[in-house]
């Protein structure tokens, strides 16, 4: 269940301080919503290191999480990567990073804690024969990947 399903009488700035110090913690917080009819998560405390929010969207909840900690780990210790970029997940998976067009509509408690200037990048995985979420090919099971923005140009 949700943090403020187990916390009825809890408000939203109780979850803030949640949040907060899971932040001062760990670097970042990780935010999965269980949204109809696709999942998605994103991360919280990115933007307070000069960073990008990142956001997952179609995966369980513990493949979102392991997914968005290995690209934040890898942004704070390497580079950020940029729209248009690929890398390679946990599982051998690759992925293409999206700039996410409205993030203050996805990523409402990144927005609250850190104002409208929040950027982020959507990590826009690929299905098991390598096809990206935009190509007539995609299947991911059945399941659809939404892309949040519009794809970098390739050269």
């Amino acid at each position: 269940m949700c943090w403020q399903c187990d916390h009825p009488e809890a408000t939203r700035a109780d979850y803030h301080d949640v949040l907060r110090r899971k932040i001062s913690e760990h670097g970042w917080a990780v935010q999965y919503v269980e949204d109809e009819p696709t999942p998605f998560a994103y991360t919280i405390g990115l933007h307070g290191a000069g960073l990008p929010e990142l956001l997952v969207t179609a995966l369980a909840p513990r493949q979102a999480a392991r997914v968005l900690n290995t690209v934040a780990d890898y942004m704070i210790r390497s580079r950020v990567p940029a729209p248009g970029d690929t890398m390679e997940l946990p599982d051998g998976w690759r992925a293409e990073f999206v700039a996410v067009a409205q993030p203050d509509v996805h990523m409402c408690l990144a927005v609250e804690l850190y104002g409208p200037d929040v950027r982020a990048l959507q990590i826009a995985w690929r299905d098991e024969r390598g096809h990206s979420p935009w190509c007539p090919e995609f299947n991911a099971g059945g399941c659809r990947q939404p892309v949040l923005g519009v794809r970098a140009w390739q050269t």
